[in-house]
C-alpha cells in the first residue's frame, strides 16, 4: 500500500501523475502511468526481506528516479513515466522489473510480484521516516500489519469536476478489475482461500475501499473534510478509496487492483481502466445509483473467487458467471478501447487471462508443485517475464 512520505502525493504517485498530468493536454485518457509495488523475499526463509535500501543503492541512474521508497523496508515501488500507448508501457514495466530483480538478486532477496505477504514479515517497523512514524502513531497496530503491494493506475483527466463524475460513474465496475487482478492467495505460509488476500486485510485500514456515490466536486470537498475532521484520516493524502482524483494533477487514479504477477497482467488492467475512465468521461447516461452495502459484498465476492466462478453484479445485486461481466465490460469500453488502438491487446491479454487464470491461479498451481518456498522462487521468474 502506497504511503505518502510527505505532504500532497507519494514521490510515486508524483512522478506519474505529473507526467501523466502535463502531457494530458484537454483529452481524457491520451495519456496514462502505472505504480507498482513488490516486495523483496528471502528465498531461504520465504519471509520478507528488509533490503530495499541496498536495492536502491544498485540501481543506476538512469533508473533510479523510477523506484522509489516504500512504507516498509522490505517493499519497492517503481513508477513509469507518462505513456500515451500500451506497447510504451509495458516497455517501461518490463525495464524496471528487470533492473530491480538484478539489484535484488545482488542482495541477495528477490523481487517477487505478489499482492500480500505469503509468508511472514520478521521487520514490521516503517522506514525511517518522519511522515511514515506519524502515519504509525495515528492507525496504531493496523500500521504493522503484514506488508500488502498494490497496482496503481493514472489517466489523464483534466477537469477536476470531470474526474469526480468518472469515479461515480465507473464505481460499479471496479469489482471486475478487481476479480481480474488478484494477485494473494497466501498468507503465514498457506492458501487463504481468498484470490485477493490484500483486500482482505487492507480492510482495516479507515477511508479505504469503493469511491462513494458524489455528485460533484464541491461535496467530494466536503466529504473529505469531514473524514479529516472526524480523525479518521490524518490528512487527505490518506484517502485510499478504490479510485480518487489525485489531489495535486490532473489524474484519475484507480487503485483497486493487486500488484500482477506478470507486467502483461499489469498491461491489461491498465488498457481496462483507460478503456473504463475515458467511457465514463464521455457517457450521456446518468451512473447507476448502486448502495454502498451491495458494493462492498461485490468487491468481497471478487476478492474472494477472483474470475474462478461468479461475481455480483451491483447494478443488478444478482450473481453472473465473471467472464459473462468481463465481456460485458468489454463491449461497453470497446469504443474508447478502439480509440485509443488498445482493443487488441486487451483482447489478446484476457484470452490469455481466460486460458492461464489470474496471477492468484498461476500462484496456487506452483505452489501445488514446487511448494510456498519453490512457488516463490518461480514467481521471481515470472515477475520479470515478457
Amino acid at each position: 500500500m502506497t504511503l505518502p512520505p510527505g505532504g500532497g502525493a507519494t514521490p510515486g504517485a508524483a512522478a506519474v501523475g505529473a507526467a501523466v498530468g502535463a502531457a494530458g493536454g484537454a483529452a481524457v485518457g491520451a495519456t496514462i502511468g502505472v505504480e507498482e509495488e513488490f516486495l523483496l523475499v528471502d528465498l531461504d526463509t520465504a519471509e520478507n526481506a528488509p533490503m530495499a535500501e541496498k536495492v536502491y543503492a544498485g540501481l543506476d541512474d538512469a533508473l533510479r528516479h523510477r523506484v522509489r521508497r516504500e512504507f516498509r523496508p522490505s517493499m519497492v515501488e517503481m513508477v513509469t513515466d507518462v505513456c500515451a500507448g500500451l506497447d510504451e508501457l509495458r516497455e517501461q514495466l518490463l525495464t524496471a522489473r528487470r533492473a530491480t530483480a538484478a539489484a535484488a538478486r545482488a542482495t541477495g532477496a528477490r523481487l517477487v510480484a505478489v499482492g500480500a505477504t505469503p509468508v511472514a514479515e520478521p521487520v514490521r517497523e516503517p522506514t525511517d521516516d518522519t511522515r511514515f512514524r506519524r502515519i504509525v502513531d495515528h492507525y496504531g497496530p493496523i500500521a504493522r500489519d503484514p506488508a500488502v503491494c498494490g497496482c496503481h493506475v493514472h489517466v489523464g483527466v483534466p477537469d477536476p469536476a470531470l474526474a469526480v463524475d468518472v469515479c461515480t460513474w465507473m464505481r460499479p465496475w471496479l469489482p471486475v478489475i478487481q476479480a481480474l487482478a488478484a494477485n494473494s492467495p497466501l498468507f503465514e505460509g498457506s492458501d487463504t482461500g481468498y484470490a485477493s488476500w490484500r483486500s482482505i486485510q487492507l480492510d482495516r485500514w479507515p477511508s479505504l475501499g469503493p469511491w462513494p456515490h458524489l455528485e460533484s466536486a464541491e461535496e467530494y470537498e466536503n466529504t473529505v473534510r469531514a473524514l479529516i475532521d472526524s480523525g479518521e484520516m490524518m490528512d487527505r493524502t490518506m484517502l485510499f478509496w478504490f479510485s480518487r482524483p489525485s489531489a495535486q494533477f490532473p489524474t484519475v487514479e484507480v487503485r483497486v487492483a493487486d500488484v500482477c504477477l506478470e507486467a502483461a497482467d499489469t498491461v491489461l488492467i491498465a488498457g481496462l481502466v483507460r478503456g473504463l475512465v475515458s467511457t465514463a468521461a464521455s457517457s450521456a447516461f446518468a451512473p447507476v445509483v448502486v448502495p454502498d452495502v451491495v458494493l462492498e459484498a461485490a468487491h468481497w465476492n471478487a476478492a474472494r473467487q477472483g474470475v474462478g466462478g461468479t461475481l455480483l453484479d451491483p447494478r443488478s445485486g444478482r450473481a453472473r458467471p465473471a467472464w459473462d461481466l468481463i465481456g460485458e465490460l468489454v463491449e461497453l469500453i470497446g469504443p474508447a478501447l478502439r480509440e485509443h488502438g488498445d482493443l487488441g491487446v486487451v483482447t489478446a491479454e484476457l484470452d490469455r487471462v481466460h486460458r492461464e487464470g489470474t496471477g492468484a491461479d498461476r500462484q496456487r498451481r506452483l505452489v501445488a508443485g514446487a511448494g510456498v518456498a519453490g512457488a516463490l522462487e518461480q514467481v521471481a521468474h515470472a515477475t520479470v517475464r515478457g
